[in-house]
């Protein structure tokens, strides 16, 4: 016990603490509009662009995290811009993405040094991060929470219904973009954390177990917040005090623990909430009845909102 407090009051565990705690606020609200819109392949897919975009800059000799920025923030404005199908827009991401990746493996092939940033990038590097780098992603994690608390009910209602949204003025494409953009500077930060193999992690893990818990989306987003520092705080200490496995796969590990029972058991009182609104449309599958229960829940809200 005396060793592990030892370790938590070493300056890099603070700063991987703090630094990985903000990021998880972040990712977990973030993530579960990502959930809610059906965008979960975007959120894969950003991060591999973002990898070429950090092996570029890294061939012009500048900093690997201007690079990812730029690439994901281009990135997430141009899926956006894609259109609403589902499955036209996966397509375009999916050849976007490999595209990108191919990108990233001639830059690196025509970069002569070793690029540590850029793989650094790929599998995290947050018990390395400096006061510096701590304080940038405070700056952004601030940035982007606030940006979501202006746009929040807005873009929930065009997350769980765009086509009453639009009819009632909501600007539903504009709102796609500056969520989108939202999204690329997420992942831009959590990189630091768990790398862009395992952003998924800390982005889609803690709000896909929320939402199989909590049908309300206040509730929701407040167990996805809980849940991404739980996963966070315990995977920095284990990595810590283990001093050879990776952080990300701490933070992986658990993660994967807990949603598995969670999706597993979720059937037998997410029935009880989503009983009604199949029984009024077409029959449902596991894997939608969350968002299923929201909507619905949503609904209700909003008609017992009006005069």
């Amino acid at each position: 016990m005396s060793d592990m407090f030892d370790i938590l009051q070493a300056p890099f565990i603070q700063n991987a603490l703090l630094a990985g705690s903000l990021i998880a606020v972040v990712a977990a609200i973030v993530g579960y509009f990502l959930i809610v819109r059906g965008l979960t392949f975007t959120g894969h897919a950003l991060p591999n662009i973002g990898f070429a975009g950090a092996a570029g800059a890294v061939m012009l000799g500048i900093d690997p995290v201007f690079g990812l920025f730029a690439f994901t923030i281009g990135a997430g404005i141009g899926i956006a811009l894609l259109g609403k199908e589902v499955r036209e827009r996966d397509i375009s991401i999916g050849i976007l993405m490999t595209f990108a990746l191919g990108l990233g493996l001639l830059f690196l092939s025509l970069y002569s040094g070793y690029a540590e940033r850029v793989y650094s990038i790929l599998f995290g590097t947050i018990l390395g991060i400096s006061q510096e780098d701590v304080l940038i992603t405070a700056l952004m994690s601030l940035l982007v929470l606030a940006s979501l608390f202006v746009l929040f009910r807005p873009l929930l209602f065009s997350s769980l219904d765009p086509d009453v949204a639009q009819a009632r003025g909501v600007p539903v494409r504009l709102l796609a973009v500056l969520f989108l953009v939202l999204v690329a500077i997420t992942i831009s930060m959590s990189v630091q954390v768990v790398g862009a193999l395992l952003v998924f992690t800390l982005l889609i893990g803690p709000a896909a177990t929320a939402i199989r818990i909590f049908h309300r989306p206040l509730w929701a987003i407040a167990c996805s917040v809980l849940l991404g520092l739980g996963y966070t705080w315990l995977g920095i200490t284990l990595a810590a005090l283990q001093g050879y496995w990776p952080v990300s796969f701490f933070i992986a590990t658990i993660s994967f623990a807990v949603y598995l029972p969670v999706r597993l058991l979720s059937p037998l009182w997410l029935g009880k909430g989503t009983r009604n609104y199949v029984g009024r449309t077409a029959k449902v599958s596991s894997s939608v009845a969350p968002i299923a229960a929201i909507r619905e829940n949503v609904g209700e809200m909003q008609e017992a909102s009006r005069p």
